[in-house]
């Protein structure tokens, strides 16, 4: 079974970019999708983007045309690129994994990250 193991994250200000990663050990990462989530204090665990295993990709409106996702394969990692960051991306940033395709919900996911933290502030 694949286990993730996310870096990356850092505070950073409003404008400022981060590339997050999502280092996968096991077998297969080619034949799995790969979420990433967010959970900001007190808010719910909120769906980022994600990227199925044929590279094909999904993102939240509220991150489309901000944030990009991508895959090496080779290197069995996943990406996550936040352009011009806002407060409000400020949360704890998971990927998850399932086989093949992706999805947009939380509970469809049983191999999680343990996340890494993002704070956008002045």
């Amino acid at each position: 079974q694949v286990q993730l193991a996310e870096s990356g994250g850092g505070l950073v200000h409003p404008g400022d970019s981060l590339r997050l990663s999502c280092v996968a050990s096991g077998r297969a990462f080619n034949s799995y999708g790969v979420a990433w989530f967010r959970q900001a204090p007190g808010k719910e665990r909120e769906f980022v983007g994600s990227i199925n295993y044929n590279g094909a990709t999904d993102y939240a409106d509220s991150v489309k045309g901000r944030f990009t996702l991508s895959r090496d394969n080779f290197k069995s990692t996943a990406f996550l690129q936040m352009n011009s960051l806002k407060p409000e991306d400020t949360a704890v940033y998971y990927c998850a994994a399932r086989g093949f395709s992706t999805s947009l919900y939380s509970d469809d996911y049983r191999i999680w990250g343990q996340g890494t933290q993002v704070t956008v502030s002045l």
